[in-house]
């Protein structure tokens, strides 16, 4: 039975709940290779984070141990920091190459990240889209959600039907990102971003949240109204998201009788 199904629509948010965040993970790290198993030159978006860093350690290690190849695939990644160049230690172009890239055999000419040090920023997020456009559109899109209901760096008031451009950060998205550079005043106020439009054409999204610090994200996600207010509200309106979740991530959901009753245990269905 395949877990996700890339091209087979389910009009539904689909919520597996796991007992830990190890378990969550490990059950997303399945997912993605289950996408590659599918169609090895898969279109994949990634995310970066706290959250990815785990998963991308299984994903590894479940490519090396199941002789997964990522040779044909093709990746763009969600968003870079404006004024950061590709080699800056915070850039996230750093840190798919060490998280990712370096440890799988991908072709790094098929790997993309808008660059954050263009001179023309505008022209880049534009040229961005278009490149996602060329080839043929995201198969699988990876998500992480943030405490304001962020997805990428669409920060809340973001049209729901944007394409990739230039955002800037909340004060809460740049404190949360703080730790990763020397001062609050060093953490980048803008950044490129995949806008919320791009996400809802990729043919199929797979959340990830782990922790009880997203609840309340995740609950408006998949019980909220559909609003600007949280931004992830907007993939209510697509027709294939898979949300894993640990059991703390989950503790704000109304339905989560309802949900395990579906998907016991976080298992997979090709029903909603």
């Amino acid at each position: 039975m395949r877990t996700l199904g890339i091209g087979v629509e389910r009009n539904e948010v689909k919520v597996l709940i796991l007992d830990t965040a190890e378990a969550a993970i490990d059950r997303s790290a399945g997912i993605l290779l289950d996408a590659v198993r599918q169609k090895p030159t898969a279109v994949l978006g990634l995310a970066t984070g706290a959250t990815m860093l785990p998963l991308y350690d299984k994903l590894i290690a479940r490519h090396l141990a199941e002789g997964i190849s990522f040779a044909q695939v093709t990746t763009f990644n969600l968003d870079e920091y404006i004024g950061l160049a590709p080699d800056h230690v915070c850039a996230y172009h750093h840190y798919m190459r060490k998280a990712l890239f370096d440890r799988i055999d991908i072709d790094m000419r098929c790997t993309h990240l808008p660059r954050g040090d263009a001179p023309d920023p505008v022209a880049e997020a534009e040229a961005y889209e278009q490149r996602i456009a060329a080839a043929g559109g995201i198969d699988l899109q990876l998500l992480g959600i943030g405490r304001n209901g962020h997805i990428g760096f669409n920060e809340p008031t973001s049209s729901l039907a944007s394409r990739t451009r230039i955002k800037t950060l909340t004060d809460d998205t740049r404190r949360a990102n703080a730790p990763y550079f020397d001062s609050l005043d060093d953490t980048p106020r803008f950044a490129i971003t995949i806008g919320l439009g791009t996400i809802l054409a990729s043919k199929a999204c797979l959340m990830v949240a782990t922790g009880a610090a997203k609840a309340q994200a995740v609950a408006m996600m998949v019980e909220g109204s559909i609003s600007s207010a949280c931004p992830a509200t907007a993939l209510q309106m697509h027709p294939q998201v898979t949300v894993v979740l640990d059991r703390a991530a989950a503790t704000d959901l109304t339905l989560v009788n309802y949900y395990e009753h579906v998907h016991p245990k976080g298992a997979g269905s090709e029903y909603g």
